[in-house]
């Protein structure tokens, strides 16, 4: 559908897709006073239950997913207020600006500027500066990973509770992880969308898909030295069992690489950041879904930050796909898998 309409030049598949999204406008919530408010000139929707509460709220900073191109307040709208009123904790939706109309560092520059601004603000919000969380789900599960990264050696805030990482894509290096070649084909993420997307946000456009996908885009002195964090050693085998084949190294196109370099950014992609910051970063939970190209990003993440002495609380749904929490009582959708996931989330902000 989308296609056709990019074919007749009504619209780009890019906003047919943005219109499919956006989710329905909800009315009133009776458990929660809710308001669209600017933090550091980025637009946010702040979630306060209106119950009395003994002592200062969590305060939860979520990013929404959809590959950095999709994706808004009103979408998320359901689940942002399901973690509200289930946790009873403020939560702030950040409407960060969206490839590839804006490219990196756009995203992940506005979640920072949304995070320090809450931070300096937390009085008006009730909210204890010892119990502020970063969450995010795909897209924002990267920006999550992304802020909490850049906040870790700041001594003049407030130092994260915890972060909160929801299928996350952490890195761009290798398409062709074991989770990439299982799930390559289920919905909601392909695997080529998944390298279009990290594309569309670096660069604006998705030249060169083919090439990354390859693994053609990664010098081989370079691809040795990040093998330590993104390789399928390190990955347990329980999750290799399904058709997963070694292929082998494709020729390292130069050119190609001076397009996308900044997939080596560890603001772009968290799982590239040094031992050392690593080693900084609050209590951290995973989700992961079984049936999803993101799934070894997330595997893998969690072996860096308990090899670095973090605490990970991982849950796993044998059953899950991606996308799975965003489809929360989405038009009469629901998947027990999904609200199991974010009942984990729940459960473990409770724990905070």
């Amino acid at each position: 559908q989308g296609r056709i309409l990019e074919k007749t030049g009504l619209c780009s598949q890019i906003t047919f897709g943005r219109y499919v999204r956006q989710g329905r406008k909800l009315g009133v919530d009776p458990k929660l006073f809710i308001q669209d408010l600017q933090f550091n000139k980025v637009p946010v929707r702040v979630y306060q239950p209106k119950a009395t509460s003994d002592g200062r709220r969590r305060g939860i900073i979520f990013f929404h997913g959809g590959g950095w191109v999709f994706g808004s307040l009103d979408t998320y709208e359901k689940v942002c207020r399901y973690i509200s009123r289930e946790s009873e904790s403020v939560v702030v939706s950040v409407q960060y600006r969206l490839a590839p109309e804006h490219k990196y560092p756009a995203a992940y520059e506005d979640c920072l500027n949304a995070t320090i601004y809450f931070m300096k603000n937390i009085e008006h919000y009730g909210v204890d500066p010892a119990r502020i969380i970063v969450c995010g789900d795909s897209a924002g599960g990267n920006l999550a990973a992304a802020v909490s990264q850049t906040l870790a050696g700041r001594s003049d805030l407030p130092k994260l509770r915890a972060q909160i990482l929801i299928y996350p894509g952490l890195q761009a290096l290798d398409f062709n992880l074991p989770s990439y070649q299982q799930n390559r084909g289920v919905p909601l993420l392909f695997r080529e969308r998944a390298a279009f997307f990290a594309l569309l946000y670096l660069n604006g456009d998705a030249l060169h898909m083919q090439e990354v996908l390859d693994g053609s885009h990664i010098p081989p002195d370079m691809r040795l030295k990040y093998r330590k964090w993104v390789s399928p050693d390190n990955i347990p085998e329980k999750f290799k069992v399904r058709g997963v084949k070694p292929l082998r190294p494709t020729d390292f196109i130069a050119e190609v690489y001076e397009t996308v370099k900044r997939f080596c950014e560890p603001n772009l992609c968290p799982l590239l950041a040094e031992d050392a910051i690593v080693q900084q970063l609050p209590e951290s939970f995973i989700l992961t879904c079984e049936y999803d190209v993101l799934r070894d990003d997330g595997l893998l993440y969690k072996k860096r930050l308990e090899d670095n002495g973090v605490r990970v609380t991982w849950f796993h749904l044998e059953d899950g796909f991606h996308g799975i929490i965003s489809l929360f009582d989405y038009c009469g959708l629901s998947f027990p898998a999904g609200k199991r996931g974010l009942d984990s989330i729940v459960n473990f902000l409770k724990s905070l």
